[in-house]
């Protein structure tokens, strides 16, 4: 028996993403060669793998044993890369990272650009899908979510804090006026973010350490998945939001949108890397980690401020 490790491949990817199509795409193939990468899989094991119909491709009995094995065979063929390479001092093989569209845009792509560049036997392969997924199913290395993370079978790393900011423009402040309370942000046209329920509901920070949060369901009168979306529609005057700092720092300081409440702080999320609780953690997770805490120790998106000797970066504190 004759296994070759692209077929393989092609069948973990198949049964993770649900269908051939989706492993091309992923692979960069044609769907014809998967197909027939499965099929001479099948022929040499001599056992049906899938189970194929219109809609979705499913692992037989025989197929989710193997699945689990061959996964598990996958992941220390890649261990036994990784440490090789230890002794060259060098990164190799992929780097699989999932991130957010709008962060990754406006910030994280730079920096994955000179990481990768400073690892050249390394194969960085980063997509951006503002969803949450199962980064172990999906075989993602490891994911950045800006989020309040809660208890999680993943790890997590704090990489740095993402301050939201309540903000308008100032044709709208001009046309419907400012809350003057955040009691009195029921009565305006909000914007809310879809993709998660803090977009949908406001969480204020209170006053004092000992104060309970204040929350809020604002009246939605536009809504998105999409953080820069929103921010456009802020920016046209359809109302208020609550958005990340990082999507906005440039509008503020430009006065194309203004902070409402600024007394009234909106709780931080935070930027964390997760990936699966495993007993091992590559030498590649952990150099990638390592290199964005450094670069957003002090966040390039946060606002400077002037003092007697000169310019200070703002500095939020972390805990990693």
């Amino acid at each position: 028996m004759q296994l070759r490790t692209e077929e393989i491949e092609a069948y973990l990817l198949v049964v993770e993403l649900g269908s051939v199509s989706g492993a091309a795409r992923h692979m960069a193939l044609s769907k014809s060669v998967v197909s027939k990468r499965i099929s001479d899989l099948e022929r040499s094991l001599g056992v049906t793998l899938l189970q194929r119909s219109t809609r979705r491709v499913q692992p037989t009995e025989s197929g989710r044993h193997f699945y689990e094995q061959a996964r598990a065979a996958m992941a220390q063929l890649t261990r036994a890369a990784e440490s090789i390479s230890k002794t060259s001092q060098e990164l190799c093989g992929e780097l699989r990272i999932l991130a957010p569209m709008s962060f990754g845009t406006l910030w994280l792509s730079p920096l994955i650009s000179e990481f990768a560049k400073a690892h050249p036997r390394l194969h960085v392969v980063m997509e951006l899908d503002d969803r949450l997924v199962d980064t172990g199913y999906e075989r993602y290395d490891v994911a950045i979510r800006i989020t309040r993370l809660g208890d999680s079978a993943l790890i997590a790393r704090k990489l740095a804090v993402s301050r939201r900011i309540l903000c308008c423009s100032p044709e709208y402040a001009a046309h419907a006026g400012l809350p003057e309370s955040i009691d009195d942000i029921a009565r305006h046209a909000c914007l809310s973010y879809s993709n998660s329920p803090p977009g949908q509901i406001w969480a204020f920070r209170g006053h004092t350490p000992q104060a309970a949060p204040k929350i809020i369901a604002p009246r939605g009168v536009f809504t998105a998945n999409n953080g820069e979306v929103l921010r456009d529609a802020a920016l046209g005057g359809h109302g208020i939001a609550v958005l990340p700092l990082f999507i906005v720092s440039r509008e503020l300081a430009a006065g194309r949108l203004i902070e409402v409440l600024p007394d009234e702080a909106p709780i931080d999320d935070g930027v964390f890397a997760v990936y699966p609780r495993t007993a091992y953690t590559s030498q590649k997770i952990r150099t990638l980690i390592q290199f964005l805490q450094q670069s957003l120790s002090s966040p390039p998106w946060e606002p400077r401020c002037e003092s007697a000797a000169g310019t200070l970066d703002v500095k939020p504190v972390l805990s990693v």
